[in-house]
């Protein structure tokens, strides 16, 4: 676009390749591309697009510092800069700075509903239960706050944290008044479905699950949330119900919907069940997760099946990456190791802890001592 001279840029266009540029090569690249930058291109859209590059950083004093410049320059005259200032504060838990910025911004008279949302999400992060009362009061008593489904969804949160259920169930009521008007009706009722599994509600989450599939088109990701919530109560013989319903509608094959299922036979001693669910699922071209094997892996440990175990671990930590591995509980590794040098089988114990020592979940220290113990034994 740049290279071409019929097609004029905009300071959105601008703007647009920083950030562009800030994802892809960082916030040095971003700022060398801002001061080369024609004085002409410097709209308003470009300048909040480096500060937002700054409070993506997290980058404090670039941040204050570029707002202050703002300031001068009169570009403070709207909510924008001073959200993504003030959403920064919250982000890094500064509390002083956010009710500084606040209050200055409330003597300007310059806030929107964005800014009131991130002050309800900063007392509903305190457990600050008076700070959410205050805020939701305030934005249903403005006229110009248009109430959102995520706003009482942040209240109802803020409410569970503290304890006060049922502060929490007049949000989430709320919230469902809200789906009528919302375009994404579909992210209202995961949240539903969350919360009321966060509640401890299992009429309430059916309830919705049912008011889902009645109003908005099904898809993946409504099955893994309904069964996500299921699983806050260790409801198998729901769950397998629900998986049913889900199989039946021939949607695209998606691992992490039997794994549910997978994860609950596990915990319960239903290897059998679970072997069957995981041999099903690939059959059906679905590629299994980390979390598919390492719940496995638990599984044959609790039935005494340690064979196994080591041989779902090995499949978990050799086609994964080392961010998963990391997760691996120390107990369940001692388990599988001591089963392949109790079998004799040093080659295979190598080749595990040589895994853990290249991911680097041991020090280089122990995975000394460890081979060195394996070759004791044998």
């Amino acid at each position: 676009m740049s290279d071409k001279r019929y097609i004029p840029l905009s300071n959105a266009d601008a703007a647009t390749r920083l950030l562009l540029i800030f994802r892809v090569h960082g916030l040095e690249q971003a700022e060398k591309y801002f001061n080369n930058l024609h004085q002409e291109l410097k709209g308003f859209e470009v300048y909040t697009a480096l500060l937002n590059c700054y409070a993506d950083e997290k980058s404090v004093e670039k941040a204050e510092s570029f707002m202050q410049k703002l300031r001068d320059m009169g570009f403070d005259r709207t909510p924008l800069c001073y959200n993504i200032l003030l959403n920064l504060y919250y982000r890094i838990g500064s509390r002083e700075k956010l009710d500084s910025l606040m209050h200055e911004m409330e003597e300007e008279g310059c806030y929107d509903d964005h800014t009131l949302a991130i002050r309800l999400s900063a007392y509903a992060s305190a457990s600050d239960s008076d700070g959410i009362d205050n805020i939701v009061e305030k934005m249903e008593s403005d006229p110009r706050v248009i109430m959102k489904g995520s706003t009482y969804a942040i209240a109802a949160d803020g409410y569970f944290k503290v304890g006060q259920l049922d502060r929490a169930l007049e949000m989430l009521k709320k919230l469902e008044g809200c789906i009528a008007t919302e375009k994404r009706k579909n992210i209202s009722f995961y949240v539903l479905l969350r919360l009321y599994a966060k509640a401890g509600n299992k009429d309430e989450l059916y309830r919705i699950w049912n008011l889902y599939k009645e109003n908005v088109k099904i898809c993946n990701k409504g099955y893994i949330t309904m069964l996500s919530s299921l699983s806050k109560f260790n409801d198998i013989e729901g769950a397998e119900k629900i998986f049913k319903e889900w199989e039946s509608r021939g949607l695209s094959y998606d691992f992490r919907i039997p794994n549910f299922l997978i994860d609950a036979y596990s915990r319960n001693g239903h290897m059998g069940k679970a072997e069957a669910l995981l041999h099903n699922g690939i059959g059906k071209g679905g590629k299994p997760f980390f979390t598919t094997w390492y719940c496995l892996t638990g599984g044959y440990i609790l039935d005494n099946q340690v064979p196994k175990a080591a041989e779902a671990l090995e499949i978990a930590m050799f086609f994964t990456p080392s961010s998963k591995i990391r997760k691996i509980q120390k107990d369940t590794l001692v388990t599988c190791l001591e089963y392949l040098q109790g079998k004799g089988d040093v080659e295979r114990a190598e080749e595990f802890i040589s895994v853990l020592r290249t991911e680097g979940i041991f020090t280089a220290a122990v995975h000394e001592k460890l081979l060195n113990y394996i070759k004791d034994v044998k």
